[in-house]
């Protein structure tokens, strides 16, 4: 009897793009489903920055994994070698930058269909920041300039997402407002440091590398306001 590939999905609030330790890395490694997984670096949402790029190979290459990078500003696959490529991978990291560009610029390519395929077949996504956005049904962005929301994500996370929840002035009150009104539905807020892990939609591992940072779960109050609540994480020590 055949059994369904387990869906899991990581909002990242840091990694190699700016944390010293490697500690949220490891993490994600951690939950890769082989022991030396293929992981591909989406840089999209900076527009491939070289820079951002490099960083992540520096990183990755020193750990028990094939790193690979996907470029879509200057394409390197045609249709079928794309989907052949992304269905391979075992984790998909999407980078930070633009989210409402981000998620454009998929669907023009068609990576958005091939994200949820792969995504159905147990290939772990994760992100930060935009690449934490671009999963949820919606979420806080400042993609226009000011703070504001976008409601057209993948929707393979249900309701919302906010990342930079402390680490950015305005962003905990702007959140919890679109999420008051309705402008977005109850979500998942990210502290900078912190990592959630879901599986078939459902919160199964919370991590933390900042003393004090927390992700919440953010929802209406019923009083025209809302509900913010902490939740619990295990801290990561280096070496553990």
């Amino acid at each position: 009897m055949s059994t369904a590939p387990v869906r899991r999905l990581a909002l990242l609030g840091g990694g190699f793009s700016t944390d010293d330790d490697g500690l949220l890395d490891d993490w994600v490694l951690g939950h890769a489903r082989t022991a030396r997984p293929k992981v591909c670096f989406v840089p999209t949402a900076s527009g491939d920055a070289p820079g951002y790029v490099e960083k992540f190979l520096a990183a990755y290459r020193s750990r028990a994994c094939e790193p690979a990078v996907l470029p879509l500003f200057r394409r390197e696959f045609d249709d079928e070698a794309l989907r052949t490529f992304l269905l391979s991978q075992d984790v998909v990291y999407v980078g930070g930058g633009n989210t409402a560009n981000l998620l454009a610029v998929w669907r023009v390519h068609g990576v958005d269909r091939l994200l949820r395929e792969a995504y159905e077949r147990g290939t772990l996504l994760c992100g930060i920041s935009a690449g934490a956005n671009c999963w949820a049904e919606g979420s806080h962005t400042d993609s226009f300039g000011p703070l504001t929301h976008l409601s057209d994500g993948l929707g393979l996370l249900p309701g919302s997402v906010c990342p930079h929840y402390d680490g950015e002035p305005g962003r905990r009150s702007s959140y919890r407002a679109a999420v008051a009104i309705g402008a977005l539905a109850a979500g998942w807020a990210l502290e900078d440091g912190v990592g959630v892990l879901f599986t078939d939609e459902r919160p199964t591992d919370a991590v933390t590398r900042a003393p004090g940072a927390r992700p919440y779960r953010v929802e209406p109050d019923g009083g025209g306001g809302t509900a913010e609540r902490a939740v619990p994480c295990r801290p990561l020590v280096a070496g553990a």
